[in-house]
């Protein structure tokens, strides 16, 4: 990973990102934070990775289906890595352009953390990948909310491709989020996902407010 590159970062709209591992909260979070937001009169486009664009959905079919079976890890960084260009430059950029709150379950940080640590790839050359798909668009702020993966897997019954995965795969994803977070505060807020959900919406609604302020739109 790179924390030393300054990475591209948009002066129109606030760009907010959600990862964790399974079960963490992620969604209901993005969805909250985008009530609030909408019922504050901001234009909010809620979306998700992998899978938001119609060429995503082919990826999200072939990645966390069961039945694809093996994947060797290149291919599926290439899938995953085309998914997020498609998403990019057809979804999250224009509404940024328009100056709109853009709230994403999932962004490269996941990438970096399933298909690089826990493929036990080489993260870095996964970061090249995955910052060129995207132009280098980062996150004003993305949340992690943290869970001990044997916790979250247990929320679920049937399982995807993905989750399917053994523990010490989940614990690797988990360390990379908190490496990637530690590396960066200015841009990251790490939460404890075992919170109550109103009050770690509230935390996360003060973080935004700030980014809105700061960008003439609070």
């Amino acid at each position: 990973m790179t924390p030393d590159r300054p990475g591209r970062y948009t002066d129109t709209g606030v760009f907010v990102c959600f990862e964790g591992g399974e079960g963490s909260g992620k969604s209901t979070q993005s969805r909250l934070l985008a009530d609030r937001l909408t019922a504050a009169g901001h234009e909010v486009v809620l979306t998700f990775e992998p899978g938001d664009t119609s060429v995503g959905k082919e990826v999200r079919r072939i990645v966390l289906s069961p039945e694809t079976g093996d994947l060797d890890p290149h291919t599926e960084v290439l899938l995953y890595a085309a998914d997020k260009a498609e998403h990019v430059a057809t979804l999250v950029e224009p509404a940024l352009e328009r100056g709109a709150v853009v709230i994403t379950d999932r962004y490269v940080d996941s990438m970096l953390a399933y298909q690089g640590a826990g493929r036990t790839l080489a993260v870095d050359e996964v970061e090249q990948v995955a910052r060129w798909a995207t132009r280098d668009l980062r996150p004003h702020l993305t949340v992690v909310l943290d869970l001990d993966p044997a916790s979250g897997l247990g929320r679920f019954t049937g399982r995807d491709r993905i989750e399917q995965e053994s523990l010490e795969f989940h614990q690797r994803v988990r360390a990379a989020f908190a490496a990637m977070a530690a590396a960066d505060l200015d841009h990251y807020l790490v939460l404890d996902a075992r919170a109550p959900i109103e009050e770690l919406a509230a935390t996360v609604a003060d973080r935004v407010a700030a980014l809105l302020a700061k960008a003439g739109l609070g």
